[in-house]
């Protein structure tokens, strides 16, 4: 069986979308030939607070963000179903509608150390390739790891990035990035305190949430 091009998947809740997401995303698509990015907002997060902005303005920002580049594609599967999004549902729908197509979810190290605790999540790295995305200079340490990801990045971690399209999925692959120490909670501190968060996320959205009035009223 021929495979396509693997498919780059990132959820989060984008509340908001910025650079340290945008940036990592893009060096993702080019270092690792994914044929595109898929953003998939969450609509309702398992694991954390429900996002401040709704959903049609987490929306709105994102495609504010992605306008102008064709290598990265809105996925709105999640605003559009019911309950929890739980990613291992949203791999399912993924492989029905990409059968030879290798799924790639890309985490940051956090939410890697923290996939334990996903719903399902020894499905999830059966149904995709996980990219593990990190700073340069990272060094790993294995004692920071619980011992089911210890194993699994023991046996099934990949050492050339064109591996990940000679399966449909169950690998793991450590993938250097360009890492900004931005994070949307300190954006929107920023903004409730009156500060300006221009330059950290990209200036159409920046515009957008000044004319939404968003986050202005955080509790910080």
């Amino acid at each position: 069986m021929t495979l396509a091009a693997p498919l780059g998947i990132l959820g989060g809740t984008f509340d908001p979308i910025h650079h340290g997401h945008l940036r990592p995303a893009l060096d993702l698509v080019e270092q690792l030939g994914l044929q595109e990015m898929r953003l998939i907002p969450c609509r309702v997060p398992p694991h954390r607070p429900q996002p401040q902005a709704s959903v049609s303005q987490r929306l709105a920002m994102l495609q504010r963000a992605v306008a102008s580049e064709t290598r990265f594609r809105i996925d709105e599967r999640e605003l559009q179903r019911p309950g929890p999004s739980y990613m291992v549902d949203t791999l399912r729908s993924l492989r029905e509608q990409y059968p030879d197509t290798p799924l790639c979810l890309c985490l940051g190290m956090d939410a890697f150390i923290g996939l334990p605790q996903w719903y399902h999540w020894q499905q999830i790295i059966e149904l995709a390739h996980i990219v593990v995305s990190h700073r340069p200079g990272w060094q790993r340490d294995e004692q920071s790891m619980p011992t089911p990801l210890l194993d699994y990045l023991r046996t099934r971690q990949i050492q050339l990035p064109s591996e990940l399209g000679q399966s449909l999925a169950g690998r793991l692959r450590l993938q250097e990035v360009t890492q900004l120490a931005i994070a949307a909670t300190d954006i929107r501190q920023r903004i409730a305190a009156g500060r300006s968060a221009r330059y950290l996320l990209p200036e159409a959205v920046w515009e957008y949430i000044q004319q939404q009035g968003l986050y202005s009223d955080a509790a910080g």
